[in-house]
């Protein structure tokens, strides 16, 4: 499994906003998280449902969601 496949979108799960693997875990609250200074392991204590790989995927996924608005504007 790559990392990008670990995010899932389902129209009628949270709004169809990305989530972790099915769960009504949203990416952004995983980001929110780590903007506020929480570490990986406290947010893996938090949820742990959650492995390790999830976080990482969470990062590229918004990296990716940059990269593209970056393009769309230039």
């Amino acid at each position: 499994m790559t990392l990008l496949e670990r995010i899932t979108i389902e129209p009628g799960k949270c709004g169809g906003k990305p989530c972790i693997r099915g769960f009504r875990l949203r990416v952004s609250d995983i980001l929110e998280l780590l903007a506020q200074g929480i570490t990986p392991e406290q947010v893996l204590k938090q949820y742990p449902y959650l492995e390790p790989e999830d976080i990482p995927a969470c990062l590229e996924l918004a990296a990716q969601r940059v990269n593209q608005a970056i393009a769309k504007t230039a």
